[in-house]
């Protein structure tokens, strides 16, 4: 990388990168991904999957996540006040898949545990962050939501899974023509 590609362009400051733009450059870090559960007011389980997830506080004990304003699942949630923040292991592509995808039933076929919070408990995760709804802040298409942690739930040392641009796992450019994962952007998650 030189200094001249670092360099804001001088005849142009207004310009803004294009949401492509946007997906291709921020694909460049890495995150983990996680699974936001709740129970709906109808006690309905939802979820959705999530690479937008921070660590904020530690006194008190706080986290953030994101989610778009297109999902159907986050509404649902905000109405509950109460979500968990489920982590995922890098063996749990079916989870990712499961909750990633607008289509099909979530829940369907899934051992789950309901916890002491009222939130569904994904079983098998690396770690679990049991919260109450806290802000919500608007910003652009999303909202960043940030939750007061009730609980936290640990399991065993395993790989992380990884989000790195547009694909599960941290591999080799893709081929020419490939595509990124459908759920990868924010489409179908929140």
């Amino acid at each position: 990388m030189t200094a001249e590609s670092v360099a804001a362009p001088e005849t142009d400051v207004a310009a803004s990168p294009t949401p492509p733009q946007m997906r291709r450059a921020m694909g460049a870090f890495a995150t983990g991904v996680t699974v936001i559960t709740g129970l709906a007011v109808d006690r309905e389980p939802v979820g959705f999957a999530c690479q937008s997830f921070a660590s904020v506080s530690l006194e008190p004990p706080l986290v953030l996540f994101c989610a778009g304003h297109k999902g159907r699942t986050w509404p649902r949630i905000r109405a509950s006040g109460r979500f968990c923040v489920n982590v995922l292991a890098e063996d749990q592509t079916d989870l990712c898949t499961r909750f990633g995808s607008g289509e099909g039933r979530k829940y369907e076929g899934l051992d789950w545990d309901l916890s002491r919070w009222d939130t569904p408990s994904l079983r098998g995760v690396l770690m679990r962050a049991h919260a109450e709804v806290s802000e919500v802040h608007v910003a652009g298409d999303h909202d960043v939501v940030i939750g007061r942690v009730l609980q936290l739930e640990t399991a065993d040392e395993e790989r992380p899974m990884l989000f790195f641009r547009g694909r599960l796992g941290v591999h080799e450019e893709p081929a020419a023509g490939s595509a990124p994962l459908s759920w990868g952007w924010g489409n179908h998650w929140g």
